[in-house]
């Protein structure tokens, strides 16, 4: 019987989808890299969460694996190309929160412009500053999207209805201009031309500080940004530095470098960005009741595929 091992925090559809397809599953969701190892043994299929690395030692010791899936989109913590290269079939459900990030994306956005976390904050404080928080209406604006994946396009097409021109940059995608409003260009003339940048790029060695000093300097106009890829994107220093020079004019961050929120990394946050104008959420752009269910039975539908 094919045998699957759920070491994950999910929702129950991906474990029910799996034994309704005949397989034998464990759900063992707290194991570490040695102790997953050894629950692997025997496995055709692994499911895993980003907290274990998934490396070339860990493949070489589970031999039996035909997949290995995350419940997510990122899969910077597995050696795709490895597991790939032994046969083994990488495999995630970013259709699963797309739709959750291309929202929350458009939320940070309008957040931004309109001042609102800035508002509410000060009308809880007593203060009415109508001019000081006069906004800016998206319709008016240019928005640049970097990577145009499954992310990218959820949020182009929440964008449409605002009657704002949106350009995409990809450089591994073929054309996709599904949308009236919607142009794909080249990277110098996205920085030309964008009032607002988002990402939606997976982290790796080349997407690693896309946004540094000097794609900020390169910047033609003053913009907003936006991330709710990865934290590591963007470069926390040059972010800080062109938000207090103004180059940058706002930020909306799911994701940050450091996002372990211990004293040390939290006075980092505090007196860089915190005091700036930013808008923060805890990394939960994809993290909501429905997403939580769409990205275990995609997942799912993808092991019995592969599986089956």
């Amino acid at each position: 019987m094919t045998k699957v091992l759920i070491s994950d925090r999910t929702h129950p559809v991906l474990e029910e989808r799996l034994r309704s397809a005949g397989f034998d599953v464990s759900v063992e969701p707290d194991h570490d890299y040695d102790s997953l190892i050894r629950a692997a043994q025997g496995c055709d299929g692994l499911v895993v969460r980003s907290k274990v690395i998934i490396d070339r030692n860990f493949i070489d010791a589970c031999p039996s694996l035909r997949c290995i899936g995350r419940v997510g989109a990122g899969m910077e913590t597995i050696d795709t190309d490895y597991a790939e290269s032994r046969g083994i079939r990488c495999l995630n459900s970013p259709e699963g929160n797309r739709d959750a990030v291309g929202e929350h994306t458009v939320g940070l956005l309008l957040s931004l412009l309109n001042n609102i976390a800035r508002a509410d904050a000060e009308v809880r404080q007593g203060l009415w500053r109508r001019e000081a928080n006069r906004g800016h209406e998206l319709g008016s604006l240019t928005v640049g999207i970097i990577g145009f994946g499954n992310m990218g396009q959820a949020f182009a097409k929440r964008l449409s209805g605002f009657g704002c021109r949106i350009i995409y940059y990809d450089k591994y995608l073929e054309n996709l201009e599904f949308l009236e409003n919607l142009e794909r260009v080249s990277l110098a003339t996205l920085q030309q031309e964008a009032d607002v940048v988002s990402f939606h790029v997976p982290l790796t060695d080349e997407t690693r500080h896309y946004l540094d000093t000097a794609f900020i300097d390169t910047m033609r106009k003053p913009f907003y940004l936006l991330n709710t890829s990865r934290g590591a994107v963007v470069d926390t220093e040059a972010l800080a530095a062109g938000l207090q020079s103004g180059k940058v004019l706002g930020a909306g961050l799911d994701v940050l470098e450091n996002e372990n929120m211990q004293s040390d990394s939290l006075s980092t946050l505090n007196s860089q960005l915190s005091t700036l104008n930013c808008v923060f959420t805890p990394h939960v752009a994809g993290w909501t009741v429905e997403s939580k269910y769409k990205l275990a039975a995609v997942l799912a539908d993808k092991i019995i595929d592969t599986l089956k």
